[in-house]
């Protein structure tokens, strides 16, 4: 029996008692339902339901202690099903995100959560509408049935209500594919919108152009953006579009880790940026970021600083990110005053707030050029800000004051706030491992 309450109280009143009956594996039937005596189907708590169908049926115990707020980082290449089906029957180890993954756990989650879409549907007299449709179709296309994904965007589209399967669908689709590793399976899903009756905009382009450039299948992206520039095309690109392809050139020619394949992505990168200013779009600071990070990675400063300078040309005003770019690359190269510099001109120019990531390259170079007191001044300087420095970086000052007599120089009660503040964070996150873990052992016991 599913336990109902008003609307205003938490959603777990809802969620856990249906997640609770797909975990044993009950019927969603007519019995069920007639033990259910309000109606408490909204839109809402459908979709909250669905939604946390992959959190408790696709979820890895590996990923215990995963915080919420992390970004996923999807995988760089294109993943291969039939392969991975077949490491698993033969109990090979598979890699990526199906890694670690319980295959009747995930397809008992598809199943019951299909079967929780029609039963509220069914027996309740509920209409569904693009959001309930939306999160049915991200369940099933995070448990990799893509099959079964395809079948139900066909039969929503069908429908007489209509508007179930919107562009703005499709266009979440696509990043979940994409986040999933299924990159050539976006790409069915972006030219299949005509088979569900959408019709692409420059926001579907962008996230499909995203997708394929993750796995770097660049060709296939730049073939999409010439495509957008053609004269009198419905979707002309926009700075985003161009940002996506810098941003993407630059990250990925670090990743190959070839001299000549850096070269080749950089010069596509800076080609792009001109060229986009050549079609009179208006670069933003992400974009100039992008290019400034990618440079200086790549010990390219000069072209770097030429970009900052036309930054404050364009009265594009740089941030703590952009700073952040020129702080590591001089810190790397043993040139601490010029970061230094860099970092006082923010703070003057109220570009940004120095953190945490400011502060520690700077750190870190001065420790290993024997700058020790002024590490110890600029650590002071840290926590008067209000930031808490990483353990590591704090034992690394540490010690290089113990090692040359002057660990009298930071009084106990400023040892002991750190210490406080790194305890701190170490519980946060062992808060969530706590969550996870009871979970699991939740899971454990049902098994049994």
């Amino acid at each position: 029996m599913i336990q109902t309450k008003p609307l205003q109280h938490s959603y777990n009143a809802i969620v856990h008692p249906v997640i609770s009956i797909m975990l044993q594996n009950r019927p969603f039937d007519a019995q069920l339902a007639s033990s259910t005596t309000l109606n408490p189907w909204t839109t809402d708590s459908v979709s909250d339901i669905l939604r946390s169908v992959p959190r408790f049926f696709f979820q890895s115990p590996r990923s215990i202690g995963r915080q919420k707020g992390f970004r996923h980082r999807a995988p760089l290449k294109q993943r291969n099903l039939k392969q991975e089906k077949f490491k698993l029957s033969h109990n090979v180890l598979v890699l990526g995100p199906a890694a670690y993954r319980d295959p009747k756990r995930v397809a008992l989650g598809l199943d019951k959560a299909m079967e929780f879409y029609l039963w509220v549907e069914t027996f309740f007299g509920f209409v569904h509408d693009e959001k309930t449709c939306k999160e049915m179709a991200f369940v099933l296309a995070k448990g990799n049935n893509l099959k079964g994904l395809w079948h139900f965007l066909k039969e929503m589209s069908r429908r007489e209500n209509g508007g179930l399967v919107s562009t703005a669908t499709i266009t979440c689709l696509i990043k979940v594919l994409g986040e999933e590793g299924l990159v050539n399976e976006a790409l069915a899903c972006f030219y299949r919108m005509k088979q569900f009756h959408c019709k692409p905009d420059v926001y579907a382009y962008n996230m499909i152009i995203y997708a394929l450039c993750r796995v770097g299948n660049f060709n296939k992206a730049r073939f999409l953006l010439e495509q957008m520039e053609l004269p009198g095309f419905r979707c002309p690109p926009d700075v985003y579009t161009y940002t996506i392809l810098i941003s993407s050139y630059c990250k990925y020619s670090m990743q190959t880790g070839c001299r000549k394949a850096i070269r080749r992505r950089l010069y596509e990168a800076n080609h792009l940026f001109r060229e986009m200013l050549f079609k009179g779009f208006v670069p933003d600071v992400v974009t100039y970021n992008c290019l400034i990070d990618g440079c200086c990675k790549t010990n390219r400063i000069g072209r770097a600083l030429e970009l900052f300078e036309d930054m404050n040309k364009r009265n594009c005003v740089p941030n703590r990110i952009t700073y952040n770019s020129f702080i590591r690359y001089y810190c790397a190269v043993n040139e601490i005053d010029k970061g230094i510099e860099m970092m006082r001109r923010m703070q003057q120019m109220n570009h940004g707030a120095a953190t945490n990531s400011s502060y520690t390259p700077i750190l870190h170079a001065l420790r290993e050029a024997g700058r020790v007191l002024e590490a110890k001044d600029f650590l002071l300087e840290l926590i008067e800000g209000g930031s808490i420095p990483r353990e590591y970086t704090y034992k690394l000052v540490s010690d290089a004051l113990n090692s040359v007599g002057a660990a009298d120089l930071v009084d106990d009660e400023l040892h002991k706030r750190i210490r406080n503040g790194i305890e701190s964070r170490c519980r946060q996150v062992m808060k969530v491992k706590q969550v996870t873990n009871r979970v699991m052992k939740m899971r454990i016991e049902e098994e049994v």
